[in-house]
């Protein structure tokens, strides 16, 4: 991959692909989905994520640790308390575009096209339910 033009470079015969899947294995579940899109706002503690994820502070805890060995989260320690932050931008950018593939399935002018410049109009006469 080269970062500098977002261009990925990487065939079907690269080392990755098996580290690849690994992470979209971390990420299968939707708590943990829920955690990355809190951290996007900056580093929180286990209760506060807990609270945004609607998750008991023992089930996010579990999530966390999860995140952590796939160097998706870390961990900083001030007194007894722990607050989380993401590493770096690659799994909410890989959120991101699993948010946006669930809004295909669900709308046929998904909210993330309706915003874009240039998106197209949905008719005025037409319902959400109906998108």
């Amino acid at each position: 991959m080269r970062e500098d033009n977002g261009r990925c470079t990487f065939g079907p015969q690269s080392e990755y692909a098996d580290f690849a899947a690994e992470v979209f294995s971390l990420l299968s579940d939707g708590t943990r989905v829920r955690i990355i899109l809190a951290l996007d706002e900056g580093e929180l503690s286990v209760n506060q994520l807990a609270e945004l994820v609607g998750r008991s502070p023992t089930t996010v805890s579990q999530h966390l640790a999860k995140l952590r060995w796939g160097k998706i989260v870390r961990a900083r320690q001030e007194g007894t308390r722990v607050f989380y932050s993401l590493i770096d931008e690659h799994a909410r950018a890989l959120v991101t575009h699993a948010v946006f593939q669930a809004e295909h399935v669900v709308d046929s002018i998904p909210p993330h096209h309706r915003t874009a410049p240039g998106a197209p109009v949905p008719p005025a006469d037409e319902t959400e339910e109906q998108r």
